[in-house]
């Protein structure tokens, strides 16, 4: 073998349909689009979830729900969280920098601290809002909880 008689494997090349080139091709005439109606003809298109005249599914179905334009959308932050990152690398100083530092948040995420878990460690925190629980939990381990304006 050389690369003068290279072939691909057998069956793996399949032929191109090559349709509208002459009656003596088996495929001229009606180029396999069958005899008249909107599918035989040039520029034909179905609407996007047209079922045939039936009703379509978008359409059957209820509507329900509605997006709230006015909602606020925190990152949540949970006690336990902070209680680690004090353990681990000794931050006893939050703020948005910190959290992006490590990863918790991006850039433009606004930050919601939570009251899961417990916190030994006096920590400051400063965040766009704060849980009930969260803020009595920080100030009562002898923290401070600070709103980001």
């Amino acid at each position: 073998m050389d690369l003068s008689n290279l072939k691909p494997a057998k069956g793996s090349v399949k032929k191109n349909k090559r349709v509208g080139r002459g009656q003596g091709s088996g495929r001229g005439g009606t180029s396999t689009r069958g005899h008249k109606g909107a599918k035989s003809r040039s520029g034909h298109k179905t609407k996007i979830g047209f079922e045939g005249g039936q009703m379509p599914l978008q359409r059957r179905l209820p509507k329900f729900g509605f997006k709230n334009l006015n909602r606020v959308a925190y990152k949540a932050i949970n006690l336990d969280v902070l209680q680690a990152l004090f353990d681990k690398k000794g931050i006893d100083y939050f703020d948005a920098e910190v959290f992006i530092e490590q990863g918790l948040v991006s850039r433009r995420d606004l930050v919601k601290i939570l009251g899961r878990g417990t916190l030994t460690a006096k920590i400051d925190v400063k965040a766009h809002a704060f849980s009930d629980t969260a803020r009595k939990h920080i100030e009562q381990a002898g923290g401070l909880a600070a709103l980001i304006q």
